[in-house]
């Protein structure tokens, strides 16, 4: 048996064996519940797309400012001036919110890998973003790159070093000490950013979570 903390709904699981009996899981359960209780309380506080929210988005702090007009037809958004500009007719706009911080870091992370795969004569054939729990990022033998869109809340040093981790795995598909060297060659603060994701990682999917 096993517990698994999901910080981004910010729930325990219990994982038992098939054919546990539930009484067992139960005891199991209730003799860690110091363990469930210090790791829920544990958590940073969520931080909602809402109305003055403050997200740091590509290493800037940035408030949320939403402007609700009913006669709109669509919902618009923007980063300007260290905010977040939406004008929407809906009374809870943040899915397009979420959505369009995807498409921000799509660009952004696209745009970085690209430029760190030219720096080792290697190629990206393609670039995708997904809503990950632990593994920030991953890469393929057919070049083929994904990356955890939230990666945009991330410090710059932390971004930078999991798009040279994943972009040195073009060169080699392993963590040799020759991936290492390349990552490290890569990578701007390498050592910052690789022990920010390790011990702070966690803290990417507290954005867009109910407070």
């Amino acid at each position: 048996m096993a517990l698994r903390l999901d910080a981004k709904k910010r729930v325990v699981y219990l994982v038992v064996p098939s054919r546990t009996r539930v009484e067992k899981a139960y005891k199991f359960a209730w003799e860690n519940r110091d363990w469930i209780t210090k790791h829920l309380e544990g958590l940073p506080l969520p931080i909602p797309y809402a109305n003055g929210s403050i997200l740091p988005i590509f290493g800037k702090k940035v408030r949320i400012k939403i402007t609700r007009d009913p006669a709109r037809t669509t919902t618009d958004i923007r980063l300007e001036d260290g905010k977040l500009i939406v004008e929407t007719n809906k009374e809870d706009p943040s899915a397009r919110i979420e959505r369009f911080l995807k498409q921000e870091s799509l660009r952004a992370l696209t745009d970085l890998a690209h430029r760190k795969a030219a720096r080792i004569g290697k190629k990206v054939h393609a670039v995708s973003v997904r809503d990950t729990k632990s593994r920030w990022g991953s890469c393929n033998d057919g070049g083929e790159i994904s990356l955890s869109w939230r990666l945009i809340f991330a410090p710059r040093a932390a971004m930078d070093y999991v798009v040279a981790h994943e972009v040195a795995h073009l060169a080699y598909l392993d963590h040799s000490d020759r991936f290492w060297d390349v990552c490290h060659k890569l990578s701007f603060s390498h050592q910052k950013g690789k022990d920010w994701m390790h011990y702070h990682g966690h803290e990417l999917l507290r954005f867009g979570a109910e407070a």
